[in-house]
């Protein structure tokens, strides 16, 4: 899994993750050392559970908008068709 390798490469560092979510992460900003989530992946997780329309719905209330201070993780919008 991507996240056991970006702690390997750096073990030193803390990262604050989206929990449930660690399938959708796509990198870390080196910058901020802040995670980074596709939001494609993010929705395909929860559409694991739910309906394809309940899962973008829920992520676009619930899960992107949340603030978490200043390592609240980037969620990048890679859905493009």
């Amino acid at each position: 899994m991507l996240l056991d390798k970006i702690i390997e490469a750096n073990p030193d560092d803390t990262y604050l993750k989206a929990d449930g979510f660690d399938k959708a992460i796509i990198g870390v900003d080196t910058a901020s050392g802040r995670l980074i989530y596709s939001v494609k992946k993010a929705i395909e997780v929860l559409h694991e559970e739910m309906s394809l329309e309940d899962a973008r719905e829920y992520f676009s209330f619930n899960v992107e908008p949340a603030y978490m201070g200043e390592m609240t993780p980037i969620w990048c919008d890679d859905d493009y068709e």
